[in-house]
């Protein structure tokens, strides 16, 4: 599709997005294509303005209520939702784990203290797995029509991945011990392979009951505030097989396969590039230029603007720092996207109005418009 080139047109407010966790609802312009058409432009590397990932104009998050996970974990999003009561349940996981809402986090967690598992070995004979041939996958399909009708693109995200699912079983320590323990890894191994064959049938379903979905999102946290949790080597070895698998399922389809990943995990992008995921949108510890200019060319990286002090500022300089981080991270050979981090929940929002309008404007010329 040839895409036009920047008018100032483009700029006239058509409407404004509901406001999500907290942050504002976000202007939406008069684009030369649907927010979809612009997410799938930057993964295939043709990006045509600078878009957010996850939470912005162009892509909106599902996490339908049919997966027990959302449920337990307090974060469902989909045509079901009642916001503050159904999104907000805990309760038990896919394989039965139960997890306790806790409202001063916003979130759910598994109780510490008493672990399902305390050996890796005990896995396969505990363990149930789930039916999710009996689920009412055509329920929810038609209870997500009208979710899944918009412009946007649509990222299923799966809340447990592969650490996170192990450490729900035995709490960290002992995930964390048996990801190592010469005892327990190849008890561990043969447990994220299986659930890589689930992961796959679930993303099977997904493709036949939500076609819409463009994007799956792996929820796997690596990392503290200061560093990684375990070696390169550990994660090469233990985590990438079981992941790739399921990118090049997800590839195979023609959709795209996202990790969200928290924690200071910089040492980790090669093995994020070799799992076969195309984008991450790294938290603000981590070292985001350097991350950028370091494999910005083989993985989509959510950068962030540089933090200036919103309130003190005036709409010309909140113009020129837009500008700024346009032309640092919005080139056609090396594209990126906004860090959904440059909107917090709480704290400055760092793209105002004015940094959005001009942030498009100059992204919309830097790549080509």
């Amino acid at each position: 599709m040839q895409i036009p080139k920047f008018n100032l047109g483009e700029l006239r407010v058509v409407a404004e997005t509901p406001a999500f966790l907290g942050r504002p609802g976000i202007p939406i312009y008069s684009f030369p294509v649907m927010g979809k058409e612009a997410v799938r432009a930057l993964y295939e590397r043709r990006a045509i303005w600078q878009v957010m990932l996850g939470v912005g104009v162009e892509s909106k998050i599902f996490t339908p209520a049919i997966n027990p996970d959302n449920m337990a974990r307090a974060f469902v999003f989909d045509g079901t939702m009642v916001p503050g009561v159904s999104n907000l349940a805990g309760g038990k996981d896919l394989f039965g784990i139960e997890w306790e809402y806790i409202a001063t986090a916003g979130g759910s967690m598994v109780r510490p203290g008493k672990p399902f598992i305390e050996d890796a070995n005990d896995i396969e004979k505990k363990v149930v797995w789930p039916n999710i041939d009996n689920w009412d996958w055509e329920g929810a399909s038609r209870a997500n029509e009208q979710y899944l009708s918009g412009s946007s693109a649509y990222a299923a995200m799966f809340m447990n991945g592969y650490f996170e699912r192990l450490i729900s079983f035995m709490d960290f320590e002992g995930a964390i011990l048996a990801m190592v323990d010469e005892d327990q890894r190849a008890a561990v191994q043969r447990f994220f392979d299986k659930l890589s064959d689930l992961y796959i049938r679930m993303i099977d379903k997904f493709i036949a009951y939500f076609p819409q979905v463009d994007i799956y999102t792996i929820h796997d946290d690596w990392g503290s505030q200061k560093d990684t949790f375990f070696s390169p080597l550990v994660v090469s070895e233990m985590i990438v097989p079981p992941m790739r698998r399921v990118t090049d399922f997800i590839h195979s389809k023609r959709r795209f396969a996202d990790l969200h990943c928290c924690g200071s995990n910089i040492k980790q992008v090669p093995n994020m590039i070799a799992a076969g995921f195309d984008s991450w949108t790294p938290q603000m510890m981590n070292d985001i230029e350097k991350i950028y200019d370091l494999y910005g060319d083989r993985l989509i990286i959510g950068t962030m603007p540089k933090i200036y002090e919103v309130d003190n500022s005036t709409e010309e300089e909140q113009r020129a720092y837009a500008r700024a981080y346009a032309n640092q991270y919005c080139r056609p050979e090396k594209p990126s996207s906004l860090s959904m981090y440059s909107m917090p929940m709480s704290g400055p929002n760092l793209v105002t109005n004015a940094f959005r309008e001009e942030l498009y404007k100059q992204s919309r010329m830097n790549y080509g418009g």
